[in-house]
């Protein structure tokens, strides 16, 4: 079967190599902008010291994918998620009130004057119950009235995104559209003629395992083979957590169908726990 020549731009290659481009911003900087739906170009973009340290010594530290601040100081994270991951929206939360905190220790503290916080998540499943693939969310009353738009979450989830190549009008349709499909592409006759923009062909060039040196085919082979480990290692670990909450569920003697449903597991799988649990005593 005849493989793609395109690395995906959602991977972790795909990602640092388009978003992440520090020698030529203009993928990123057109990206953001269609992201935050701005009217107003971004000129300038300085890449930021993505991982931080905790706060206290019983806080966490953590790292962003991305971290970035524009001509104006506005800041920008950008998250890029591809598995599920628990409680993804506090976990968004927390790095964007990190960075708030940084903001404000930097010596801002007239709070009226404190630049723009966006903290933008795209994900490769679905989170909301809505239909929209776009979600903007910031502080706002029980009206839907805005109280303060200095922090903004920007969520964006892939698989909602179905609109065909005929209705790509935004430059936020057309990168959704390059995420989705362009790891697709077999033949160069299907490039939509979008691509041909500046923004876009430079992204996508960085992206063609044809035009690679031998040291960026190493490169993307390290990285590929350290996601796999990554994955791996994070799906054991959800694998222990959900085993470990239905051996709490079977102490407090729930029924099995009961602990199946809110573990989101057969009822096999916890029978054979039970099981388990049995032999071991």
């Amino acid at each position: 079967m005849e493989e793609s020549f395109y690395i995906p731009l959602i991977s972790d290659y795909g990602f640092k190599a388009s978003f992440g481009n520090e020698t030529d911003t203009l993928f990123l900087r057109t990206a953001l902008q269609a992201l935050i739906k701005s009217d107003t170009k971004l000129r300038e973009v300085i890449f930021d010291k993505n991982a931080f340290t905790a706060l206290t010594v019983d806080s966490r530290s953590g790292i962003f994918d991305l971290s970035c601040i524009d001509e104006n100081d506005n800041a920008f994270i950008v998250e890029m998620q591809l598995g599920k991951f628990p409680n993804f929206v506090q976990r968004m939360k927390f790095y964007a009130l990190h960075k708030f905190n940084t903001m404000v220790e930097k010596g801002r503290f007239d709070y009226s004057e404190l630049p723009k916080l966006y903290c933008i998540a795209i994900v490769n499943h679905k989170i909301f119950a809505t239909t929209d693939y776009h979600t903007v969310s910031c502080l706002r009353s029980e009206n839907g009235e805005v109280i303060d738009g200095q922090m903004t979450f920007i969520t964006v989830e892939l698989p909602k995104f179905t609109k065909q190549e005929v209705d790509i009008l935004t430059d936020l349709d057309k990168l959704l559209f390059t995420m989705n499909t362009l790891h697709q592409i077999k033949d160069s006759t299907q490039y939509p003629d979008f691509w041909n923009e500046e923004w876009l062909k430079k992204a996508i060039d960085e992206l063609d395992t044809r035009k690679m040196t031998p040291d960026e085919r190493a490169s993307f082979a390290r990285i590929t083979a350290a996601n796999a480990e990554a994955v791996n290692a994070e799906k054991r670990r959800l694998d222990e957590r959900v085993k470990e909450m239905i051996i709490n569920a079977l102490s407090r003697n729930l029924e099995i169908n009961v602990i199946a449903e809110i573990a989101n597991v057969a009822v096999d799988f916890v029978l054979n726990i039970k099981k388990e649990i049995s032999k071991e005593r």
